[in-house]
C-alpha cells in the first residue's frame, strides 16, 4: 500500500504491513510495535518527513497514549530521530530498558 498522496513506492512504512501488534490507526497515522526496536512507534500515513505541526501533535498524542499504557506516564520518552527510514516521518516511544531488552537477547 502506498501513502494516500501516492508517494512512497517501495517504502516499508507506506506498506504498513501488520507484522507486529497494532494499537491505533486513523486517517493521519498508525501506532504499532516497531519490528526492529520492539517499542511503540507512530507512523504518518503520508510519505514524507515534514508533516504539518497539527499532524505531528496528533501523532505524538496517539503515541503517548500507547506508551503511557505500556510503560507508565514517566516510564518512557519520545525518540523522533528517523535513523533507518529518514524520508518517512515516524517516532518511537522508548523506555529506559529498550536497548538491553531488544538487543541484549542471545
Amino acid at each position: 500500500m502506498s501513502s494516500p498522496d501516492g508517494g512512497g513506492a517501495g517504502c516499508e512504512l507506506c506498506e504498513a504491513a501488520r507484522i507486529t501488534e497494532w494499537f491505533h490507526e486513523d486517517e493521519t497515522c498508525w501506532v504499532a510495535d516497531c519490528e526492529v526496536c520492539d517499542v511503540p512507534m507512530v507512523v504518518w500515513r503520508r510519505h514524507g518527513n515534514e508533516p504539518p505541526e497539527a499532524d505531528v501533535a496528533h501523532m505524538l498524542e496517539r503515541l503517548a497514549a500507547v506508551a503511557d499504557a505500556r510503560f507508565g506516564t514517566d516510564g518512557w520518552s519520545f525518540d523522533r530521530v528517523m535513523r533507518q527510514i529518514p524520508d518517512h516521518f515516524h517516532a518511537h516511544a522508548r523506555d529506559p530498558q529498550w536497548w538491553s531488552r531488544r538487543f541484549g537477547r542471545r
